[in-house]
């Protein structure tokens, strides 16, 4: 089969690589339909995750159709139709049963990461029952592989950890994918405002589209200044860092109010600065979060219904084995005014 292949910071290759075949009676070969590019696989490219390693095929999103199932997987049979949690979980272990995922003793953020992944024909799916879910008939795919990562990482890690509540000004720093997730998934609580802060002129008009009731580009004047000024100088309620960087999460410990919630999403290849001269007294929560996936049905059932559409999000298709040419639009986003990227297996 082919698949992208990861050959140490800022090298891979399109390349043949054996078909994957079943290792436990628990898993799942899965030939892949969809998949696509996520931020995380660029902090990956860039060396910001040490622990993937060179030969190691990347991807952690998708959905396809079972090929192949182990004897003691009970959930799935072959030809089923499938989404990819890029979470895979045992649902047994300690962390498990706190709801914890992302810390499974025997999953978490393995695909793409410390196993072979989804940007491939084929990718082997441990723990299948507790790691994959059904795709109903009829519905939009592109919205299904949104919800592999992306839309569960923005909703747990933005707008559950930032506890976003009705009436609440909520601020987003990053207007990609992430950032935008985050925006569509906040309008469940019925916030009185979100401001969307990112440099993209593009990004900023898509943020407006789907709902924001302010934008501020980044990059023309103090942004500080204009929060405060869209506030009334209070500050915002929920600050959602959905970048990575310590200039985003400056600004997200610049405009908290008191009493707010500072939620991180972004993946850091680099540490920050803590202000806590400033923010000791202030009476907010800081918190991090790998996503867990634990609302993934929740988010199927409300793209079911109706209430969410992912698929908004997606710019570019393009088929798999075009995918050193999507990782490039992918990479110059902005000149490409690309938001997701779904690669097509044909």
């Amino acid at each position: 089969m082919k698949a992208l292949v990861y050959h140490g910071p800022g090298k891979k290759m399109w390349e043949e690589r054996p078909k994957p075949t079943l290792k436990q009676d628990t898993d799942a070969v899965v030939k892949m339909h969809k998949t696509t590019i996520c931020g995380t696989d660029l902090h990956i490219m860039k060396g910001d995750v040490p622990e993937v390693i060179d030969g190691r095929i990347l991807g952690h999103e998708g959905i396809g159709v079972i090929d192949e199932v182990g004897r003691g997987v009970k959930n799935f049979r072959k030809g089923d139709r499938v989404l990819i949690s890029c979470i895979s979980a045992c649902g047994n272990c300690e962390f498990c049963k706190k709801g914890m995922y992302s810390h499974c003793e025997s999953g978490g953020w393995i695909l793409g990461h410390t196993i072979d992944g989804t940007q491939a024909e084929y990718v082997r799916i441990p723990l299948a029952d507790t790691s994959l879910y059904h795709i109903p008939e009829g519905m939009n795919e592109d919205a299904f592989v949104m919800l592999s990562d992306i839309f569960p990482t923005a909703f747990e890690c933005g707008v559950l950890n930032g506890q976003v509540k009705p009436g609440d000004t909520v601020g987003i720093v990053g207007a990609g994918p992430i950032g935008l997730a985050a925006l569509l998934t906040a309008k469940f609580y019925s916030p009185s405002r979100i401001i969307m802060i990112d440099v993209d002129d593009g990004r900023l008009e898509k943020a407006r589209q789907l709902g924001a009731t302010d934008i501020i580009k980044s990059k023309e004047g103090n942004i500080v200044d204009k929060v405060m000024d869209l506030t009334g100088g209070r500050g915002v309620d929920v600050a959602i860092e959905a970048v990575g960087i310590p200039a985003t999460f400056d600004i997200c410990q610049s405009i908290i109010a008191p009493g707010g919630h500072i939620a991180n999403i972004g993946v850091f290849g680099t540490s920050v600065d803590l202000h806590m001269e400033k923010l000791w007294a202030h009476n907010i929560t800081l918190t991090t979060r790998l996503v867990d996936t634990v609302t993934t049905p929740m988010l199927l059932k409300s793209v079911q219904a109706g209430t969410l559409h992912p698929e908004q999000l997606v710019t570019h298709h393009f088929p798999l084995s075009d995918i050193m040419k999507a990782y490039d639009t992918f990479s110059h986003a902005k000149e490409e005014k690309a938001l997701k990227v779904v690669l097509e297996n044909k």
